[in-house]
């Protein structure tokens, strides 16, 4: 039987944007196996009512159990904002989302420049002040500045993520040109997906740190399963494929978006995530 520290970490998005995540936990955890799922039938949940991405985010939570999880990576801000705490009350594995260690990271950034953060993510995410009042109970001092950018997230799942690409320039400009005037130290990529548009958003604001996310949340999760006993052993290194990955639409897309995050050909099964 395969003790608890040998199980893989489940991971979930509503797309594919979770797997700048994905990307990072194979970079920086390499002993660990993952199992990911991406909504992409009911993608973007940025849009959605909070009770949509409740229902959604333990939908997508139970599949990962099914699969014998040892712990959840919320690899979406906007189901981190709205579904945390409804995951964590349900259930027995350790949940973490992409919001607390992007925030320590933004206020560290802050603290030794002029104090100002903008948060960039989805409407939803916006909507719900999490990032924000994270950022508050730290310092409520803070300048911060969030702004909604509905438009990342099909950019990113349409492939428009080039610095030189003119459609996500001028969608970029739009949202953040009055972001940039204010000269933030640090800008929070509170979207998994937003981290392909960092070279668009790089441009823009240029004089900000861009705090990704993903990184931070792969960190935190790091540091969860150390403190639980729940690493696995660096000399066992898995074989084969680190990852599994399912949808709950279209695979053959959904593995042709992954080929530009992880670098390299995957396959992806399909789930009927309504069983749930």
């Amino acid at each position: 039987m395969r003790s608890a520290a040998e199980r893989p970490i489940g991971v979930f998005d509503s797309g594919v944007g979770g797997l700048t995540a994905a990307y990072q936990l194979e970079r920086i955890l390499p002993a660990e196996r993952y199992v990911y799922f991406g909504d992409t039938a009911r993608l973007p949940y940025g849009t959605r009512t909070v009770d949509a991405i409740r229902k959604y985010s333990l939908q997508d939570a139970r599949f990962l159990m099914s699969k014998a999880v040892k712990a959840i990576l919320v690899a979406c801000g906007t189901a981190s904002s709205n579904a945390l705490g409804v995951l964590s009350e349900r259930l027995e594995v350790p949940i973490v989302g992409v919001i607390e260690g992007a925030v320590d990271r933004a206020y560290a950034i802050a603290q030794a420049g002029t104090g100002k953060v903008a948060i960039l993510g989805t409407a939803a995410t916006i909507q719900s002040g999490a990032f924000e009042r994270a950022l508050r109970e730290k310092d409520p001092a803070l300048r911060i500045l969030p702004r909604a950018c509905p438009m990342f997230v099909p950019l990113v799942e349409n492939g428009y993520t080039s610095p030189d690409d003119r459609v996500s320039e001028l969608i970029a400009r739009e949202y953040l040109t009055d972001i940039a005037a204010e000269r933030p130290d640090a800008v929070i990529l509170g979207c998994t997906h937003y981290p392909l548009l960092s070279g668009v958003i790089g441009n823009i604001l240029q004089d900000s740190v861009l705090v990704n996310s993903s990184i931070e949340a792969v960190l935190r999760i790091r540091d969860v399963l150390s403190e639980r006993g729940l690493n696995a052993q660096p000399d066992r290194q898995p074989a084969g494929e680190r990852g599994a990955f399912y949808v709950s639409d279209d695979t053959e897309g959904f593995a042709g978006n992954a080929r530009r995050f992880l670098g390299r050909d995957i396959t992806a099964e399909l789930v009927d995530i309504d069983r749930y």
